[in-house]
């Protein structure tokens, strides 16, 4: 046989080759797309349900409805957009596959003066303009949940939330299967439901009627909210969420109260303080005096939940700053800015927040009792220290004076579920031994419940959380944090089904650089220190220089003194050293993250050619030595 005809053969039996293996791809994915076979390889699970949504979509017992409301033959519709509905559908399929008796899933194109838009508007699925300035058709890409007479509507899917998607999405099947108004109770001393604010202020002339908090005016548009009484011996069981605010001084019938609610599967968000300054401005104290601590101690030991009520959190990297008036800085370390670092990610609760601030914030610590998970929500940086309540009445600058970080972030705001057992094994106190219960008290919980803590009550106070301004007659609010946030996600996941508390945030593709915010965490706390040093001496030499000018002889014509300007000149020159030894500071950090960003770059960039040519050359260097 020629040469020729040997390369012709060889040729042909590659084509061929190839052509077979492609025809078997074909016919082994139609095969296996058949079947109910799924393999998720990804590193977060993101294509696999929560065993909380499967265990509700197992659950139910009347058909759902789900409409995807797509429009995706529109020639505006961004690719970005496209390819994420096709991650949607994929989500909804694995819905359906969890219960296909029940629960039903359409996918409409609302095309201009269709009946499909028609539907889309009526479910409260809105429409999109891409470009405002033309007169393209708006698109669509929303979801309507049904059953009955109720619908909930996710009017249109942001790309940038598609963790909380399947969180969403199973909140508005919870939704429109509750068949009654959720019912909230509020016990607190402050006065969150309005009235009036200090009754010996009132008879002066100088007080008033204080309106109620914007939460709880927020919360009334969904569900019936009511006030418990301070000294309540029981509980309501119309009440499926219990809101106790600041709650000091509770008697322990009250707590009995409270424990036997949550016993027969009532949702609790206590909101426990160390140090409240709304409630210090209401009784009209004085600054020095340090405000009251709450607490639930019962409770708490039986939870496993240990908390100091008179120990408040400080916190160096987190502590508030501000101008003063005086042109400077003025640093508040027990008031906290939390960024998305210190706001949990994996809840779904707060996995959509990036800032919160807390005012004299406490912590909870100790592992939780037998039955109970334990999530957090919320926590300080590890350069944070507890320092007790009277110690933090001074300046912000006498407070980081005396402070040792413990290197110890701490929980700020944790969540329980599971299993609860009652915090009084002998029954209501107060009650006789040989008397007969009114009723008979609970051991445990019927079913599980759940209970949040927070150890701040200000945090969702008016002046810390909204800005209030006058528009034409009419007050409008606008959030100037997440506080707000964060209390509504909670009270809509308390108030939902018990499944909810297992899904977590969904995870995504991307993938921070961890090393670089190691590099500029590290090199944020020599700024700071520095800066602090900087600051301290500068106080120093300005208490010199008022020592100095105080002991001027009289007669002097100079404003400044030889010796007033040599300490000037000395300090200008610390100055000036200390200025040189921040750029320092930032040239190493930007070399640091430069070096590291380049090895990167050149591993993404020649690791896979430089694998080739290794594999190429191994297997020619094979070849020739089989020849």
């Amino acid at each position: 046989m020629s040469i020729e005809k040997k390369k012709l053969t060889v040729a042909m039996t590659s084509v061929l080759g190839v052509l077979v293996v492609a025809a078997l791809l074909i016919a082994l994915n139609l095969v296996f797309s058949t079947l109910p076979l799924r393999w998720d390889c990804t590193e977060g699970k993101i294509y696999t349900l929560s065993q909380g949504t499967r265990e509700l979509l197992g659950k139910l017992d009347k058909t759902v409805t789900i409409r995807f409301y797509y429009t995706k033959d529109s020639a505006d519709m961004p690719v970005f957009l496209k390819t994420y509905a096709g991650r949607v559908t994929d989500l909804l399929q694995e819905y359906r596959r969890c219960n296909p008796k029940f629960l039903d899933l359409k996918t409409l194109n609302p095309k201009p003066d269709s009946n499909e838009e028609d539907s889309a508007k009526l479910d409260g699925i809105s429409g999109q303009a891409i470009n405002p300035m033309t007169d393209a058709d708006p698109i669509y890409l929303g979801i309507a949940v049904a059953c009955g007479d109720k619908t909930a509507a996710l009017p249109f899917l942001n790309p940038e939330k598609e963790n909380l998607l399947e969180y969403e999405l199973s909140r508005a099947i919870s939704e429109v299967l509750q068949t009654k108004k959720t019912r909230l109770g509020i016990l607190s001393p402050l006065k969150v439901m309005g009235g009036i604010d200090n009754p010996q202020l009132m008879m002066s002339g100088q007080g008033g009627m204080k309106p109620a908090w914007t939460f709880v005016k927020e919360l009334k548009r969904t569900f019936n909210v009511s006030e418990v009484a301070l000294d309540a011996e029981s509980i309501d069981p119309d009440i499926d969420l219990l809101l106790v605010l600041h709650p000091r001084g509770l008697s322990e019938k009250t707590m009995f109260a409270i424990d036997q609610f949550v016993l027969r599967g009532g949702r609790l968000a206590a909101f426990v303080d160390p140090f409240c300054m709304v409630d210090m401005q209401q009784q009209q104290q004085q600054q020095y005096m340090p405000p009251e601590g709450s607490s639930l101690p019962q409770l708490f030991q039986a939870w496993g939940v240990t908390f100091e009520p008179l120990k408040v959190v400080v916190d160096r990297t987190l502590a508030f700053r501000s101008g003063n008036r005086y042109g400077g800085e003025e640093i508040l370390p027990t008031v906290l800015n939390l960024t998305r670092q210190e706001i949990s990610k994996d809840d779904v609760v707060s996995a959509s927040l990036n800032s919160m601030l807390l005012f004299g914030v406490g912590a909870f610590a100790g592992q939780p009792a037998e039955g109970l998970t334990k999530t957090v929500l919320l926590t300080s940086s590890e350069d944070s220290e507890l320092q007790d309540c009277y110690m933090t009445q001074r300046s912000g600058r006498e407070i980081l004076q005396g402070f040792h970080s413990d290197e110890q972030s701490k929980a700020l705001a944790i969540r329980l579920t599971g299993h609860f057992h009652t915090a009084f094994p002998d029954g209501a106190p107060g009650q006789k031994e040989n008397e007969p219960p009114a009723q008979p008290s609970l051991k445990e919980s019927t079913k599980d419940g759940a209970v949040l803590l927070v150890a701040d009550a200000d945090f969702i106070y008016d002046a810390f959380c909204v800005q209030k301004t006058n528009f034409l007659g009419q007050e409008v609010v606008q959030l100037i944090n997440d506080n707000l946030n964060f209390l509504q996600n909670n009270v809509e996941n308390l108030c939902g089904d018990s499944s909810l508390f297992q899904i977590s945030s969904r995870a995504v593709d991307a993938r921070p650089f961890e090393r670089v915010r190691e590099l500029q965490a590290q090199a944020e706390r020599q700024y700071q220190d520095r800066i602090q040093k900087l600051e301290h001496e500068l106080q120093s030499v300005r208490q010199e220089i008022s020592k100095l000018q105080h002991n001027r002889q009289k007669g002097d014509k100079e404003l400044l003194s030889a010796e007033q300007r040599e300490v000037l000149r000395k300090f200008r020159q610390k100055e000036v050293a200390a200025r040189k030894e921040l750029k320092e500071v930032r040239k190493q950090l930007r070399q640091d993250i430069d070096s590291l960003e380049n090895n990167l770059m050149v591993a993404n960039i020649a690791l896979m050619p430089v694998l080739v040519i290794i594999v190429g050359i191994g297997l020619a260097w094979s070849r020739r030595r089989q020849r």
